[in-house]
């Protein structure tokens, strides 16, 4: 097992998830760091946990962390695929996290494995369940959200190796996890959303990308939507994806090709695409929401 982590200044959090690591039942694994730190507290704190744990330092290549973590990927020796995990500085990871996902995914075809969280406060404290996902995952849905949490990812051995591949190919980086969710469905993987958390997902003043839990974060993301901010998003994972479509089923490959040119159709024409492409989220409010993006272009 190689657990990829991607650091960047981190707080006393880090001593926290790093214990999480070393209390797994799973205990065969590597821990590869991709560090974006401009101090040396982060270093300071791996090495001490290097001397009773595997760890490899890299640096970090300081863009995102979507960055990092696709930085990471392109690093792994090709022949040498193993399951992956992939792990944010600043969470607490239960102690069956890798050994259920590991179950769960086997060593057949391409798999990847994502669950709920726990969510809470900076204490680890006021605990809730991260939003259930009860439609099934697919590419029409990957192509307009992200139901695999990237501190929740596991990857069998045949999904590692598609990862690698497909991160090589990209010029530039995606939001790691959506891409990854997205580059799974189009390929006709199997993706494994489970209904039990393994994370205590911290929220803080510095998270990458909060949960979207409480109706103030949801009434948040609206707002991004109607500004703009989601058609931006979905422009750059397009881009990516278009780096690696070749390796989509032929019917993904089709929905994907449609998906981009009713982007840029004029109005009637998207609605009538855009209904036919069956897109959808996972609650019927959030598919409304998508059709009234569709509406004023901004999807």
């Amino acid at each position: 097992m190689t657990i990829l982590m991607a650091t960047r200044d981190p707080g006393p959090e880090l001593r926290d998830q790093l214990e999480s690591l070393a209390a797994q039942t799973h205990r065969d694994w590597l821990l590869i760091v991709g560090d974006d730190s401009q101090s040396d507290v982060a270093r300071d704190l791996f090495a001490e946990f290097a001397r009773s744990h595997d760890v490899q330092i890299v640096r970090g290549p300081r863009t995102s962390a979507g960055g990092n973590f696709l930085s990471l990927l392109r690093g792994i020796d090709s022949g040498q695929q193993d399951f992956i995990a992939f792990c944010d500085q600043d969470d607490v990871w239960l102690p069956d996290r890798l050994a259920r996902g590991i179950s769960s995914l086997g060593e057949g075809e391409a798999a990847l494995y994502c669950s709920r969280t726990w969510v809470c406060n900076a204490d680890l404290e006021d605990k809730r369940l991260s939003i259930r996902h009860t439609r099934p995952p697919s590419f029409r849905n990957a192509l307009v959200q992200n139901i695999a949490a990237g501190n929740t990812i596991l990857l069998n051995p045949a999904g590692a190796e598609l990862a690698i591949s497909a991160a090589r190919e990209l010029q530039a980086a995606p939001r790691h996890d959506w891409w990854l969710y997205q580059l799974f469905t189009g390929c006709g993987a199997r993706v494994t959303n489970d209904a039990e958390p393994t994370v205590l997902y911290r929220q803080h003043g510095g998270n990458a990308e909060g949960a979207n839990v409480k109706m103030r974060a949801k009434i948040s993301r609206l707002g991004r939507m109607l500004s703009g901010d989601w058609r931006c998003w979905i422009d750059e994972q397009c881009a990516a994806l278009t780096a690696s479509a070749h390796r989509f089923t032929p019917e993904n490959r089709a929905i994907f090709d449609r998906f981009v040119r009713m982007r840029e159709a004029a109005f009637a024409t998207r609605l009538k695409e855009f209904a036919r492409l069956r897109l959808y989220r996972q609650s019927r409010a959030a598919t409304l929401v998508l059709w009234i993006g569709a509406v004023f272009r901004r999807i």
